[in-house]
This record gives structure tokens, sequence and C-alpha cells, in this order.
């Protein structure tokens, strides 16, 4: 087998979830979209801003971003 210097690529196939927000959500979502479009010149579908939405929260939440990294050494060397 070669010796690439890449990686292998991650699995990149979107997995579809189908939620249900309260109707507050729904309108601050909306907002949001709107504000968006203000700001960039193009109004994206609520739908397509949740995932990156999402991930920037995941993203910057430094306790879960430890307790995961932890879950992991944990689950390399064998504890649970």
């Amino acid at each position: 087998m070669p010796n690439l210097k890449l990686a292998r690529l991650p699995d990149r196939v979107p997995v579809k979830l189908a939620l249900n927000v309260q109707p507050e959500l729904h309108r601050a979502l909306c907002d949001y979209a709107g504000l968006y479009a203000e700001t960039y010149g193009e109004m994206p579908r609520v739908e397509d801003l949740i995932p990156a939405m999402l991930a920037s929260f995941i993203e910057s939440d430094r306790g879960f971003t430890v307790a995961r990294s932890g879950k992991s050494k944990a689950a390399v060397s064998g504890q649970q």
C-alpha cells in the first residue's frame, strides 16, 4: 500500500435528522435568517443555517470538548 501524505478522508455523507421546534424558536431562526440576508446579501433557508449553528455551538463549548477528549482517551486505554 502506498504511503500517502493525505490521510483517509472522513465520512462526509450527511445524516438526515428531523426535528420539531417551538414556534418561538422558529420565529427566532427566521429572524436570524433575515439578519443573515441583510449582512451577506443572500437569504438562506433556516434548514441550511441550523447545521452551521449547531456546529458552531458545539465547537465553542469547552466543557464538552474536554469531556469528549477525556472519553476518547479512556476508550483508547480500555477504561470506561
